[in-house]
């Protein structure tokens, strides 16, 4: 029996290869963590930063109550992987938030009004995602949310002594400007 080109073998084992690695790669698909309306309510708020925090607050506070119910309610069964997926989704919303404020800090958008209270519903964040027993289902998300979560506090409480120092060298426009640039 003669052998098959080389060329036709290197091609049959990348097909071979993608057929088994397949599963494996849809499983990479992350599930979006933010719905279209939320989407395009962040798109509209683009241009101010205070106001685009605030949404991003009311997100994670929407699945932090989410969360708060199904570890307070009535067991149902598919518990655990609506608590994974709500994990998984406040950690790429806090994510997308801590990005958001690096780009402020950056180029000085005054959020100074907003900081403290992202602060303070990060202590609530917190509270929530340690709430629910241990369970296998969702432990690794837990420790991504909570890591995620303390970045985003860590910015924050950066950015609140940074803003201050800024701000007070360079004082905003009395004009209704809401944002700095630097």
């Amino acid at each position: 029996m003669r052998r098959l080109p080389f060329r036709l073998r290197v091609a049959f084992a990348c097909v071979l290869f993608l057929g088994c690695a397949q599963p494996w790669l849809r499983a990479q698909d992350r599930e979006p963590t933010l719905s279209d309306a939320e989407v395009e309510k962040l798109r509209e708020l683009a241009p101010d930063p205070p106001d685009r925090v605030m949404a991003f607050i009311g997100f994670i506070n929407q699945r932090a109550e989410a969360i708060d119910k199904l570890t307070t309610g009535k067991r149902r069964p598919g518990r655990e992987e609506d608590i994974h997926d709500l994990m998984q989704q406040i950690a790429g919303i806090l994510d997308d938030l801590d990005d958001n404020l690096d780009e402020y800090s950056k180029h000085h958008n005054d959020v100074r009004k907003v900081l403290p209270k992202l602060i303070a519903a990060a202590e609530r964040w917190g509270t929530v995602l340690r709430s629910p027993p241990d369970d296998q289902e969702y432990s690794i998300q837990r420790k991504l949310a909570l890591e995620s979560l303390n970045d985003v506090n860590e910015a924050a409480t950066q950015m609140i002594a940074g803003q201050a120092a800024w701000f007070k060298e360079h004082p905003p426009a009395k004009s209704g400007v809401k944002s700095g640039s630097g």
